[in-house]
C-alpha cells in the first residue's frame, strides 16, 4: 500500500527544480509551465524575491502564534488594504480557509441582525473549497457526493441569473448574503458580466445583504487587476484571495469592509498558523513585486496576445467555441471533451489542465514572456487541431 492517501488522479512526472515560467523533472527534462500550480505560482518559480524573502524570514522568526502582533502580518494586512480598497483583513492557510472566514462573517452578520438561520444564496457550478461548508456552497454534485449530510443555510441559483437572485430575496427573508466567484475557475472558467455584478451588488445594497467576492483563483494580477472587481468600478463587501498570494508558500486571506469588518471579535474565529511570519514575508514580497514589475498590466497584454494567437490558428479548426475568462486566466472552449489533454501536452512537455471536461485552462505566471506564449499557442493549436 501507498504510504500517501489515494485522492489524487497524478500525471506519471515527478519535478525537482524550477526557474520562470519552466519545470525539470527527475530526468532531467524540461516543461513550459501554463498552469502555475492552478494560479499559485503566478511569479514563475523560485522567483529571486520570494526565495530571499523566505530565506531572511526563516533565519530569523517562522512562527510565534495569533496570540501577539506579527509585524510582517500587519506589513502584509497593510498592503492587502492599499492595493483592494478594503479595510482590514483576516489571514488563513488556503482559499477554503479564506471562504469558510467568509461564511462564517454571513452567518454571525445574520445573528446580529437577530436572523437565527442566515441564507446565503450561491452559484451553480461554483467552487468554494472542500471543507464541510465551503463544500455545501460548491455547486458541484459530483464533488459533494459521499459527504452528506450538507450544512444548511445555503441556496443555489444559476449563475449569470439576476433573476433568480431576486426571486429567492423576495421568497425568503432569512438572506444575509450573495457569495460568488467573478470567473469560475473550476466551473469551465464561466465569467461574470460587468451588468450581472454591478446588479448583484445593487440587489445587496437594496436588502442590506453582503456581497461576497471568492477570488481564490482570480486575486493577486491573475485577471489583469490586483482583484478582478477592479474591473468594473464597484466594491464588495468581503474578497477572498489565496492560491497566487504566496507564490506557493500556503496562505489565504480574507478581506471585509464596512460592516464586515467589524461584524468579527475576538473569540469569534481564528487560526493557529494563519498569517505567521513565513507566509507574510513570502506575500509581501508577491505584493511587492507585482506593483513594482507592473504585472497586472503585464498579465493584460499577454492575455490578449495569447487569446488573438488562439483565434487565428483555431478559427478555421471548427474545434473552439468560444475563449473565456480575463488577463492570464483562459479558458479554451472546445466543441468535444478532451479526456486525454492534460496527458497529451505532457509529453510535448507543456502544463495545462481541463476542467468542465471541454474547457482546455491556461495560467501561465504573470510574467510569461512573448516566446513562451508564442509554445503555449503552437502546442496547444497543435493538440486541439489533431483531436478526432
Amino acid at each position: 500500500m501507498q504510504a500517501i492517501m489515494n485522492t489524487y488522479g497524478r500525471l506519471p512526472v515527478t519535478f525537482t527544480s524550477g526557474q520562470g515560467s519552466w519545470l525539470t523533472d527527475v530526468d532531467g527534462r524540461r516543461y513550459l509551465d501554463a498552469l502555475s500550480g492552478i494560479a499559485v505560482c503566478g511569479l514563475g518559480h523560485a522567483h529571486p524575491a520570494v526565495s530571499a524573502a523566505i530565506r531572511e524570514q526563516a533565519d530569523k522568526l517562522i512562527h510565534t502564534s495569533n496570540l501577539y502582533s506579527i509585524e510582517r502580518q500587519q506589513s502584509l494586512a497593510e498592503a492587502l488594504v492599499r492595493v483592494s480598497g478594503m479595510e482590514n483583513v483576516f489571514f488563513s492557510n488556503s482559499g477554503a480557509e479564506a471562504n469558510e472566514a467568509a461564511i462564517k462573517i454571513a452567518r454571525k452578520y445574520g445573528h446580529d441582525r437577530g436572523i437565527h438561520e442566515p441564507v446565503i444564496i450561491v452559484m451553480t457550478k461554483a467552487f468554494h473549497g472542500r471543507t464541510m461548508a465551503t463544500l455545501t456552497a460548491t455547486g458541484n454534485v459530483k464533488v459533494q457526493e459521499g459527504f452528506g449530510p450538507l450544512l444548511n443555510g445555503f441556496i443555489r441559483v444559476p449563475y449569470m441569473n439576476l433573476d433568480a437572485i431576486r426571486n429567492v430575496i423576495a421568497a425568503n427573508p432569512n438572506v444575509v448574503a450573495v457569495m460568488l466567484e467573478p470567473v469560475q475557475g473550476e466551473g469551465g472558467l464561466a465569467t461574470a458580466s460587468a451588468e450581472y455584478l454591478q446588479g448583484v451588488r445593487t440587489l445587496c445594497d437594496d436588502n442590506k445583504l453582503l456581497m461576497m467576492l471568492d477570488e481564490v483563483q482570480t486575486g493577486n494580477g491573475r485577471t489583469g487587476k490586483y482583484f478582478c472587481f477592479q474591473h468594473y468600478g464597484f466594491m464588495p463587501d468581503v474578497v477572498t484571495t489565496a492560491k497566487g498570494l504566496g507564490n506557493g508558500v500556503p496562505i489565504g486571506a480574507c478581506l471585509a469592509r464596512g460592516i464586515a469588518a467589524e461584524t468579527l471579535q475576538p473569540g469569534n474565529h481564528g487560526s493557529t498558523y494563519g498569517g505567521n511570519p513565513l507566509a507574510c514575508a513570502a506575500g509581501l514580497a508577491v505584493v511587492e513585486t507585482i506593483e513594482q514589475e507592473n504585472l497586472c498590466a503585464h498579465a493584460q497584454l499577454m492575455g490578449e496576445y495569447l487569446r488573438a494567437g488562439f483565434q487565428a490558428r483555431l478559427a478555421s479548426t471548427g474545434r473552439l467555441k468560444e475563449i473565456r475568462g480575463l488577463g492570464l486566466m483562459i479558458g479554451l472552449v472546445l466543441d468535444k471533451d478532451c479526456p486525454t489533454m492534460m496527458a497529451d501536452a505532457l509529453k510535448e512537455g507543456l502544463l495545462l489542465n481541463v476542467t468542465s471536461g471541454n474547457v482546455v485552462r491556461l495560467l501561465p505566471p504573470l510574467n510569461v514572456d512573448k516566446a513562451e506564449a508564442d509554445q503555449i499557442i503552437e502546442i496547444v493549436s497543435n493538440l486541439i487541431a489533431a483531436l478526432s
